[in-house]
């Protein structure tokens, strides 16, 4: 299986095929609204607003595994982001990242990039850069600011 072979939906529950992001450079991220990193919403924005227009896409999945901090509906999440973030980059569906029902989304990433904490995602705000060719160059923990990633980044673009 490759990345572009992963299914995931959209916040109204419509499969979206990670092969329309084939061609972009990714930041994945699995979010929540109610942590003390919700704040690098602002980062994330920041690195959209200045690479978005040279294929450049963020893809934001929220979660609610970690200590029940995005425990809004989808429309409650997005209206949260929007309004104190102003985020304008790719939302989608509430997912989990650890477990039975993990994501196949995240079940991949880890299996690319295990990390420090080993395949388990360690908390909210954990990064995957992924590559034109949908390979997962590189993870990145929650405790890493976007702006420390924009070299990375660049170097992909």
């Amino acid at each position: 299986m490759n990345l572009y072979e992963i299914k995931v939906k959209n916040p109204e529950s419509t499969e979206v095929c990670m092969s329309e992001y084939a061609g972009k450079v990714l930041l994945i991220v699995n979010t929540a609204t109610g942590c003390g990193f919700t704040p690098q919403y602002d980062g994330l924005q920041d690195l959209y607003e200045a690479h978005g227009d040279k294929g450049f896409e963020i893809l934001d999945f929220p979660c609610n595994q970690f200590a029940n901090q995005a425990s809004g509906t989808g429309e409650e999440i997005a209206e949260f982001c929007t309004g104190r973030y102003g985020i304008t980059f790719r939302q989608f569906e509430k997912i989990k990242v650890n477990g039975d029902d993990e994501s196949p989304l995240y079940t991949y990433l880890k299996e690319q990039k295990g990390g420090i904490a080993g395949k388990s995602i360690k908390w909210n705000f954990t990064k995957f850069l992924v590559d034109k060719n949908g390979n997962v160059v590189a993870r990145y923990a929650p405790t890493t600011k976007p702006k420390d990633i924009e070299k990375d980044i660049l170097a992909l673009l």
